[in-house]
């Protein structure tokens, strides 16, 4: 049999075919720096005891908390918790297993609150990845896995696999170990070692010991949740499970990791190095050897086999299940019962080659087409007993019940692989609609445009569909790939490829980077749609704006407050300048009327005020020299209360002034009486006039007399 390894790498994911003879049987995918794997182990601390469950929630990072059942504390965990507490207590230095007495085993129907208490501090190790909406399940049964033995602390067995059947090989294996292995080590020799020389063996030891001691280190250093051991690399460790002698070559697209791979099978097999091979064609390397073409035909929801003949394979939450339908096989030749038996033989062919391609786990349960005889159901029976012989995964398969069901229990370590084999129209993306196929090829110029022009990327790789590639490419000198090159002055790569849709393309550009194209026109929204998409960001936009809009609003208005406030400031200087200058009798009017003094009073002013000043000279009386300093004072300050409500109020004093105005109408004299009090109201300007302006010693003098004179009453 033929065999042969692909390996594609890529950025973000990394995928190994296992082919016989040319034919699948074997893909793993997983991708680059996962965390929380399978043998990884963590620092990590017992967050709650579930009595219930016989087991406990332990937090080690991920974002739901793992499961460690009782019975995955394993047989030594004496001795386990008292070497962990050892080591933890002290920080200086690390503990040697070896000078460690070995505790007898616990009790295998314990109880877990027994053995752990919440808060507690323990190194446990992945044994199942998260899967669905549950967390990884633990155990603190640490082992460190290599090529030819599985290394496990705390024990003191050796165990040989079984497929290694010569009982001289398995003794000779079991001695080598013994003499080389250290004290409270176990050891489990696998399959790989059989035939291998001591010094072989006692290499890989050391290595395994030295991730031991590495993991102790970091354990003590670190603080919970952490991890503390992983594989050096994910795709060795991958190969490692996968890899044997008898492979005739290994294929891989990836310099680095052809080193990689190379340099590990110089270590367990230096002379097969050489079927270790780099890939460097354009083309995709599952297209160069047909592992696309066979993904796309083994993952669907119906898988055909030979003579039309198929299965139907779902997934539920409980188990998985598979139906058989013999499809139009029909020979005319075989009766029913005949028939029924060849098409279930030939159907636990491929069941048993899907449980393995598609990692099924947990429990299957295969519907086989009825058989009446008993002698073919047992040859079913073991027929497919003797088909998932090679299966690496622990499984038990049971005999076909009165039904017609077999039941198969598998191990399930990782989510089963499930890759959709349905592809999104990449013309309509989903709509429905798609445009004329025979614009395909405008289509793909004008995104080619957009990408140079616009985007500037002229460095690139396009990859489409077989069918599309040639038919650019047909006509040598006239084709349509030439003559995109030499109208857009690019060159550019074209390259099939099978896993792409008939009318789908993707761009890659020089460093491997894959170049969106989409554009908006592509998904033909509707001009109600983008209106409300505009409307929307519209309105995120001024919800985030406002608060900047209320600040500058705050800042105006700070600013006309200021500005209000410094006239406010300068008027008392204004006021005073205004008490030191002449009044008009208007002005000296509305003050007295503010004042409160009568109206006759006010019309006689203007004369008794000429009259005075005609006699400036002559001294005033006593008695009335008080209160006259004291209308001047108050005269002042209702003027200057005057000019203030004049600013502030507009409105309000032109009232006043036509109130005012229509009592000067109402209250006025003859014609005779007016002419003289204008020549008076002249005199006075003019005696005003004469008069020199008083100073601020003399206003404050004078202020001062008419204070003590309203206060003594025997001066009045």
């Amino acid at each position: 049999m033929k065999s042969e390894l692909v390996i594609d790498v890529q950025p973000s994911e990394v995928s190994i075919a296992l082919l016989e003879d040319s034919r699948l049987v074997s893909l793993q995918k997983e991708a680059r720096n996962i965390a929380y794997a399978v043998g990884d182990i963590y620092k990590a601390k017992v967050r709650k005891l579930l009595p219930g469950l016989n087991a406990a929630f332990v937090n080690v990072g991920y974002e739901k908390d793992a499961f460690l059942h009782y019975l995955d504390l394993g047989p030594h965990f004496a001795s386990y918790s008292e070497f962990m507490s050892k080591l933890l207590d002290d920080k200086k230095r690390i503990p040697q297993l070896s000078r460690q007495k070995i505790l007898p085993d616990i009790e295998k129907q314990g109880k877990i609150a027994d053995q752990l208490e919440a808060g507690r501090e323990i190194m446990v190790q992945i044994v199942k990845e998260p899967i669905s909406t549950k967390g990884p399940r633990l155990t603190t049964e640490l082992s460190f896995t290599g090529r030819y033995m599985v290394l496990i602390p705390f024990q003191d067995k050796i165990s040989v696999s079984q497929k290694i059947k010569s009982g001289e090989e398995r003794m000779r294996l079991r001695q080598l170990l013994e003499s080389i292995k250290p004290k409270n080590f176990g050891v489990i020799i696998r399959t790989s070692a059989e035939g291998k020389r001591v010094a072989e063996l006692n290499n890989e030891l050391k290595t395994l010991l030295k991730c031991w001691e590495d993991a102790l280190a970091k354990t003590q250093r670190a603080k919970a949740p952490a991890l503390v051991f992983e594989e050096e690399s994910r795709i060795v460790g991958m190969l490692r499970d996968v890899f044997s002698p008898s492979f005739e070559a290994i294929y891989v697209n990836d310099a680095e990791t052809y080193d990689q791979i190379r340099n590990y099978v110089a270590l367990i097999a230096p002379e097969r190095v050489d079927i270790v091979k780099l890939y460097d064609k354009p083309e995709p390397i599952f297209d160069t050897y047909a592992v696309t073409r066979q993904v796309k035909a083994s993952f669907g929801k119906t898988v055909s086999f030979k003579a039309g003949a198929y299965i139907i394979i779902e997934h539920t939450e409980a188990l998985h299940t598979i139906d058989v339908n013999s499809g139009n096989r029909t020979k005319a030749d075989t009766d029913q019962e005949t028939n029924a038996l060849d098409v279930n033989l030939r159907a636990a062919d491929e069941i048993a080659r899907q449980l393995r391609l598609r990692d099924m786990g947990g429990i299957i349960v295969v519907d086989f087409i009825d058989m009446a005889k008993g002698e073919h159901r047992q040859q079913l029976y073991e027929h497919m007993k003797e088909v998932m012989a090679n299966d690496r995964a622990r499984h038990n398969i049971l005999p076909l019940s009165k039904f017609g069901l077999m039941q198969i229990t598998r191990q399930r370590v990782r989510p089963v692989l499930d890759i959709t084999t349905t592809e999104t129209c990449p013309s309509c993306f989903g709509k429905g609609e798609i445009q004329p196929s025979l614009l395909f090829t405008d289509t793909l110029y004008e995104k080619l445009h957009y990408m140079i022009d616009d985007l500037g990327i002229k460095d690139f790789t396009l990859y489409v569909h077989p069918y599309v590639e040639a038919y650019l490419r047909k006509g040598w000198l006239s084709s349509l790939y030439r003559r995109w090159r030499r109208n857009l002055g690019v060159r550019f790569g074209l390259v099939p490829d099978q896993s792409l849709a008939y009318l789908q393309y993707r761009v890659v550009d020089k460093e491997g980077n894959a170049i969106d194209l989409k554009q908006e026109k592509d998904t033909q929204q509707s001009s109600v749609a983008k209106t409300r998409r505009r409307q929307d960001a519209a309105r995120a936009e001024a919800e985030d704006s406002a608060p900047e809009k209320a600040e500058k609003a705050k800042k105006p208005k700070a600013e006309k407050t200021e500005k209000t406030e410094k006239p406010k400031a300068e008027k008392p200087g204004k006021t005073a300048k205004a008490s030191e200058t002449p009044k008009s009798p208007k002005k000296e009017k509305k003050s007295e009327k503010t004042s409160g003094t009568d109206t006759p009073n006010v019309k006689t002013a203007p004369a008794e005020t000429s009259a005075a000043s005609a006699d400036a000279s002559a001294p005033a009386p006593a008695a009335s020299a008080p209160a006259e300093a004291r209308i001047t004072a108050e005269d002042d300050a209702s003027s200057a209360r005057s000019d203030v409500e004049a600013k502030d109020k507009p409105g309000r004093n032109k009232h006043r002034r036509r109130s005012s105005r229509a009592r000067k109408q109402a209250a006025a004299p003859t014609s005779s009486e007016n002419s003289e009090n204008s020549e008076n109201s002249e005199k006075s300007k003019t005696s005003k006039k004469s008069e020199a302006k008083p100073t601020a010693s003399e206003a404050k003098q004078t202020s001062t007399t008419a204070s003590k004179s309203a206060d003594d009453p025997t001066q009045q």
